[in-house]
C-alpha cells in the first residue's frame, strides 16, 4: 500500500472565472487515481490544503510527524512547487527511517484539464515511491531527484540537478 499526504499545492487549486485568482476547494486526488486505473491500493489523508509559500514550520512538523506515524514504507506527498526542496529537507533531516518519501507537485493546476503536468507527475511519483530506495526524494517532470541535489528552475518551471 501507497500512503499518500496531501498538503496543497498548485496541484489542487481550482481558478475563480469571477476573481480570476486561484484557491482550494477539494483534492482531486482520488478522481486522478481512478482515471489513471491505478490498481495499486492507496491511502489518501489531506493534511492541509495550501500554498507552498505560505507553509510554516509548524505545517512541516505536521508533515514529518504523519510521516513518522504512517505505517507504510513507501509515502508520495503533494506539494506546492515553491518550498517542496525545503520540505524535502526537513524531512532528511528529521532522519526518518525505513520509508521512501516522494514529493511532487505541478506547475499547472490538474483543474486546467490537458495542460497540467499534475496527472504526469503524480504517476511518476507513483512508480518512483514503490522502485526507490529508503530515503526523500522530488519527484517533477519524469525525473527523480535526491532532496539535497535539486532545485526548481524559476526560469523554465522545471525541476534540475545541482551541478
Amino acid at each position: 500500500m501507497v500512503q499518500v499526504f496531501i498538503t496543497g499545492g498548485t496541484f489542487d487549486k481550482e481558478y475563480n472565472f469571477i476573481t480570476g485568482e486561484l484557491y482550494f476547494k477539494d483534492t482531486h486526488l482520488k478522481e486522478m487515481f481512478d482515471r489513471g486505473r491505478c490498481t495499486i491500493d492507496i491511502d489518501i489523508k489531506t493534511l492541509m490544503m495550501i500554498d507552498s509559500l505560505e507553509m510554516t514550520e509548524d505545517d512541516r512538523d505536521i508533515i514529518i510527524h504523519n510521516c513518522k506515524k504512517s505505517k507504510h514504507e513507501n509515502i508520495i506527498i503533494t506539494h506546492g512547487t515553491d518550498t517542496m526542496v525545503v520540505t524535502a529537507e526537513k524531512l532528511a533531516n528529521s532522519k526518518i527511517k525505513g520509508k521512501t518519501i516522494v514529493l511532487t507537485g505541478a506547475m499547472v493546476p490538474y483543474a486546467f484539464g490537458t495542460s497540467s503536468d499534475g496527472f504526469f507527475n503524480l504517476g511518476s511519483a507513483l512508480a518512483f515511491a514503490q522502485a526507490l530506495p529508503e530515503g526523500v526524494y522530488v519527484v517533477m517532470n519524469g525525473r527523480y531527484f535526491d532532496w539535497k541535489n535539486v532545485r526548481k528552475n524559476r526560469q523554465t518551471g522545471n525541476f534540475e540537478e545541482l551541478t
